[in-house]
């Protein structure tokens, strides 16, 4: 009698120990399939507020001639996944958001313009 209930606490023991597994596994494909289906729209997203973002930071820093930290307090609500960054020399002011970044820099005449995105 006392051999069948050890066998059968093991038995359960194991299955105890396979479950972390499972729900890993599990995970790993709801993660795969949401980024399927959302993950260019997140990506357009991300490259829409990076752009934005630096445009307005650059324009902010090197137009306006305000510190980096005083421009960051003008994002609007929603941009708060952004991080800013600049470059004093180069004039030129990158935003990320996400996985994705953009740059936009002091061109003499025009203001501050976005770098060309590549694909």
């Amino acid at each position: 009698m006392g051999v069948s209930i050890l066998a059968t606490a093991n038995r359960g023991a194991r299955r105890r120990r396979g479950r972390p597994l499972l729900w890993l596994g599990a995970t790993a494909v709801v993660l795969a399939a949401l980024w399927v289906a959302f993950g260019s729209a997140a990506m357009g997203y991300g490259h829409t507020g990076a752009a934005y973002a630096a445009r307005v930071a650059c324009s902010c820093r090197f137009v306006a001639g305000r510190s980096l930290e005083d421009c960051a307090k003008d994002k609007v609500g929603g941009m708060e996944l952004v991080t800013l960054s600049e470059d004093v020399p180069g004039e030129r002011v990158t935003a990320r958001m996400l996985l994705v970044s953009d740059t936009a820099r002091m061109k003499p005449g025009y203001g501050c313009v976005l770098d060309p995105w590549e694909a």
